[in-house]
This record gives structure tokens, C-alpha cells and sequence, in this order.
């Protein structure tokens, strides 16, 4: 009967679940063996695929367009109707899998992590999970409707970010209070939607029998590698590292700057007075001038990013009523990537198309994986989702110039690098923050929903990994920086892997400054093992090593000054 099934994800968001129940009743029915099971798991996998590209193309829907009232309404239709339903399915199929003990080939990691799916799976959660999405949808809402007033126009939100690098201090301090005095005015609806957040998210726990939403959040991320008390040591570790050196490059900042104190909106500012860099004038000469980066790096990349922009697949531009944010998403039938970003006319953008441009190049790598259970982004280590497009940020690096084909002369690339590499160092104290407050949430959760409460953890965190900045006098912008940080709200926990992975990049650009070629070849190795392979497997194919210790943490951050102190030089010829 799966000869009958939809060949597009478009068709089956039509179907009811009356429509799709008999084929997983068929799944059901079979039995299972080892001489059936690899077909078994072909047809398993296409009507997962199924499910899973309509949720992406629904998320792509709401995110594009967050005033697209029907596409609102068929997505909350679907996580009504639908997903709960698909859900019990899913336990039930993969229930059955286990049962048989049979471990075909190229499973053996998929179905440990099923293992731990199933161990989680309570029925009374599947309209929670549900909750959780809405109101996800509900924070996307409130951040795509977040528009200022700037010089006399209504801007969204997120275009005020150019205008924290102009020279002028005054103008850049004015972007800086109108761009967090926003989160301030969204203080009662952010606090009554981040306490249903927390109580939902623990309700989920404790139905699953845990005491906690963190434990019940380790085993769903599939974190077998490392334990919460492991994060906290890369955090102390980030402290006595990486913090040191982020407070010898901002006494630079400071000293170049001729300011007494360093203030918040003086963390991106060119330091010689030069206005920010304005890399392209359209989006097709980003898209154009980011494929010829690729191109540099291997031809293979630039074909794949080519297939993007013919077949649309990517929406790169700022817009109102647009989502915060960037991403990439895979579309499991297709088995094509698409690329959302915010560009806005900065480096930034470059960088974010660089990046994504990673994630995308590991969904096509990955392509070729018979089963959707070895593609999807939940059944691939977070921690190394985030190595393919940090790493892809420092390949793409040296080929920024006009020289081939990119945006800068050689002294502007240089600037570029700077603020990325820069960027880089800065990004694990902040990302500690992150992740340490939500240690401290779901440690809390009484407290945590009291949004008031997370601002003043916040703030003790600051004091602890940002000690340069003065903030007399925005001391409650402060205590609100955070709820920005999209993360946070709608995918727990998902952000310590991208300090994780920041460190398994810069091992992998460290490699390519020795031999390119071999380095992207053992990258590209890597990338199509999907979730074939251990997180510390994954790491080791890609010629890194899954570490963050003091010692592997302070070989990146010398490799990081040493690249900076270089660069400045070119930067101010």
C-alpha cells in the first residue's frame, strides 16, 4: 500500500489522519524479520519523511510570513489534529523495531537513540508537545512583530543592528537603548508567555519520571557523551581561558576608542572610525559573490548553493512580519536544504549565509543515507550539527576578496576576518551565559517562571563573564539582554554545541591551514556519516577531536589571537 503514498509533502498537508493511520497499521501488521526489515524501514522512513517535511514546510510557512493567518491556521490545525496522533504512531513503530532485536546496517546508532525515545515517550505528553510548539509559534509572533520607531520610519527590530557600528558614539548608543527598550516594552506578554513555557516544559518531565526538565531534556538531546556537570565545567573553563583573553582585546578596543569605560554599544565599532562594511547593495549579488566564496573552497559546495538559489530555496532578506532569526532546515523528501536569514546589509549577513551555507552542504551530504531516521537533524549530535557551518565560516574566510569573486580589497577582507575571528572569541563567554542560565532555570523551576527572576540570574552572570562593560544607567537593559536569545524560549539547552562545535571548527580550519584539500575531504567525510556515527566518531572523521578542556581550549584561543594580531596589521594598510 505505500505505492499509494503522496510523493509531496504539499499533497500529504492536505491528508487527515484518518487518511494516514492505515499505514502505520500496516507497519504494524507486518512481520518483521530479517529478511523484511530492510523494507520495512524503506517504507517507515518515507512516511516519516513525509511527516517531518510537512512540519518544516509549516515552519517555513509561519517564519517567513508570521501575519499569514492561514498558514497560522493549518499549522496549529496540524499540531492539533496531526502531530499528537503521528507521535503515538511513531512510539508504537519504533516500540516494535526494538521488540524485534534485529540491528540492521547503518542503524546501530539510530537505534540507540530510539532506545532513549522510547524510554521518554509518555501518551499524556503528546498534546503538551504540542503546547510547547504553539507556543513557540507564539514567541515567533512576538519577535516578528518587533518594529521600532528609527528617524522617522517603522523598521523591524532587527535592522537596527548596522546602525551598533556606526563611529558616531551618540547615534550607535540611541540604536543600542531603542533596540533592547524593546524587550523592556514586551515585559508582560514575554513573562506570561515564558511562565506557561516552564510549567509545561516541567509537567513534560515529571510525566516521563523525571524530577527535573534538564534530565528529561539530556536524554531527548541524546546526550550520551557528556554529563550537565561537564557543561559546567566548560563554562569554568571559558572563565579562565577565554575570558582573560576577551578582556586583553577589549582593553584594546577601550585604549583605541578613547573611552574612560567601554559601554555596550561600543563592543561592535570599527576601531578606526570607519564606517561598517556594506559587502553588497541586493540580495543577488550576496547570494552571487557567497557562491563564489564556495566555489574557492571546493567547487562541489558552489554547484550545491547554485541548486538553492534556481530552485528557491533560499529567503535571505530582512521584511516585516518576518521571524528573528536565521536557519537551515532540511526537507526529507526533497532532500534539499532552504536557508532563512535576516540580511540587513552588514558583514554579519555574509557571515550568516557562510554558515548556513554549512548546514546546507551537510544536508546534501547526507542525501544519499537510505533512511530518513539516519537524516534527520534530532538523530545527528547537536554538538557536531554546529561543526559544518562554523567551520565553513573559517574555510570561506580567505577567499572574501574581489580577488576571487567575493566583496572586499584585501584591507576591508581583513576587517572582516577581524570581526569574525574576533566574534569567535567573544561568542563562548557569552554562550556560557547562556547555557549557565539555563542550568540555573530548570535547576529553579519554581523561581525561573518569574521572568524578573532569570533577569537577575542574568545579571550576576554578566557581572562574571562580561567584567569590561560599564552599564550605569542601563542596568535594566541588562537584566533583559537575554530574552533575545531566541534559544532560550523555544529549543532548551540548544546552545552550549555551537561552543562545543566553535571548538571542533577551529580544529578543522587549524587542518586546513595545513593541507586544504585533505581537510575538506575529511570534512565532507564526515558530514556524510548523518547520524550513522558517534558524536566523538563524527569529530574524529572530521580530523578534530570532541574536547573542551583548558588544554584544547587554549590551543584554539592562542591560534585565534595569533590569526588577530596578523590581520589588524592588514586591516589598517
Amino acid at each position: 500500500m505505500f505505492d499509494t503514498l503522496p510523493s509531496s509533502a504539499e499533497t500529504f498537508s492536505q491528508w487527515e489522519w484518518a487518511q494516514i493511520a492505515p499505514y502505520y497499521d500496516d507497519l504494524l501488521a507486518r512481520p518483521l524479520t530479517a529478511a523484511t526489515v530492510d523494507a520495512w524501514l524503506a517504507d517507515w522512513s518515507a512516511l516519516s519523511a513525509l511527516l517531518d517535511e510537512v512540519n518544516v514546510r509549516f515552519t517555513i510557512a509561519t517564519t517567513t510570513n508570521t501575519a499569514d493567518a492561514e498558514s497560522q491556521r493549518r499549522y496549529t490545525a496540524y499540531l492539533d489534529t496531526i502531530d499528537p496522533e503521528a507521535l503515538a504512531a511513531e512510539q508504537r513503530v519504533k516500540q516494535t523495531l526494538l521488540a524485534s532485536g534485529l540491528a540492521p546496517t547503518g542503524f546501530e546508532v539510530p537505534l540507540r537513540k530510539l532506545r532513549a525515545d522510547a524510554e521518554l515517550f509518555r501518551e499524556a505528553n503528546t498534546s503538551l508537545i504540542g503546547e510547547l510548539r504553539k507556543l513557540s509559534l507564539a514567541y515567533d509572533e512576538l519577535s516578528g512583530a518587533r518594529n521600532v520607531e528609527w528617524e522617522g520610519q517603522t523598521i523591524p527590530w532587527v535592522q537596527l543592528s548596522p546602525f551598533l557600528q556606526d563611529p558616531a558614539r551618540e547615534r550607535r548608543e540611541h540604536a543600542w537603548r531603542t533596540l533592547f527598550g524593546k524587550l523592556l516594552d514586551e515585559t508582560d506578554a514575554l513573562a506570561t508567555l515564558w511562565r506557561q513555557m516552564i510549567t509545561t516544559r516541567q509537567q513534560v518531565a515529571e510525566n516521563a519520571g523525571f524530577a527535573d526538565y534538564r534530565a528529561y531534556r539530556w536524554r531527548q538531546l541524546y546526550r550520551f557523551d557528556y554529563t550537565p556537570d561537564d557543561a559546567k565545567q566548560f563554562h569554568a573553563s571559558i572563565e579562565r581561558v577565554v575570558v582573560p583573553a576577551v578582556r586583553r582585546l577589549n582593553e584594546r578596543r577601550r585604549t583605541a576608542l578613547g573611552v574612560a569605560t567601554l559601554r555596550p554599544w561600543d563592543a561592535d565599532v570599527d576601531l578606526s572610525g570607519r564606517p561598517p562594511l556594506r559587502p553588497y547593495a541586493t540580495i543577488d549579488e550576496l547570494e552571487a559573490k557567497c557562491a563564489n566564496v564556495f566555489r574557492q573552497v571546493a567547487p562541489v559546495f558552489a554547484d550545491e548553493f547554485e541548486t538553492m538559489r534556481s530552485e528557491r530555496l533560499l529567503d535571505l532578506e530582512s521584511r516585516p512580519n518576518k521571524a528573528s532569526g536565521g536557519y537551515c532546515l532540511a526537507l526529507n523528501v526533497a532532500r534539499r536544504p532552504f536557508i532563512f536569514a535576516n540580511a540587513v546589509g552588514t558583514h554579519g549577513d555574509v557571515q550568516t549565509v557562510l554558515h548556513e551555507g554549512g548546514h546546507s552542504f551537510h544536508a546534501f551530504a547526507m542525501a544519499g543515507l537510505p533512511y530518513v531516521q539516519q537524516r534527520l537533524e534530532q538523530m545527528i549530535p547537536m554538538e557536531f550539527l554546529e561543526v559544518p557551518s562554523t567551520a565553513m565560516e573559517l574555510l570561506g574566510a580567505p577567499y572574501l576578496t574581489t580577488q576571487y569573486g567575493g566583496f572586499y580589497t584585501e584591507a576591508e577582507a581583513a576587517r572582516a576576518r577581524l570581526e569574525n575571528l574576533r566574534t569567535l572569541l567573544a561568542f563562548w563567554p557569552y554562550m556560557a551565559m547562556v547555557d549557565a542560565l539555563q542550568h540555573w532555570v530548570y535547576e529553579h523551576p519554581t523561581e525561573s517562571a518569574d521572568l524578573a527572576q532569570c533577569d537577575a540570574q542574568w545579571a550576576t552572570l554578566v557581572d562574571r563573564y562580561w567584567p569590561d562593560y560599564d552599564w550605569s544607567g542601563v542596568e535594566a537593559e541588562k537584566r533583559a539582554y537575554w530574552r533575545q536569545q531566541s534559544h532560550v524560549f523555544q529549543y532548551p539547552f540548544y546552545y552550549i554545541e555551537y561552543g562545543m562545535a566553535q571548538l571542533g571548527a577551529i580544529q578543522i580550519w587549524a587542518n586546513a591551514l595545513r593541507d586544504q584539500p585533505s581537510a575538506v575531504v575529511a570534512y565532507r567525510r564526515a558530514l556524510a556519516l548523518g547520524g550513522t556515527a558517534t558524536l566523538p566518531d563524527l569529530y574524529a572523521t572530521a580530523g578534530a577531536r570532541f574536547a573542551f578542556d583548558e588544554d584544547t581550549l587554549r590551543q584554539a584561543v592562542e591560534l585565534l589571537e595569533a590569526h588577530i594580531a596578523e590581520l589588524e596589521v592588514v586591516a589598517e594598510g
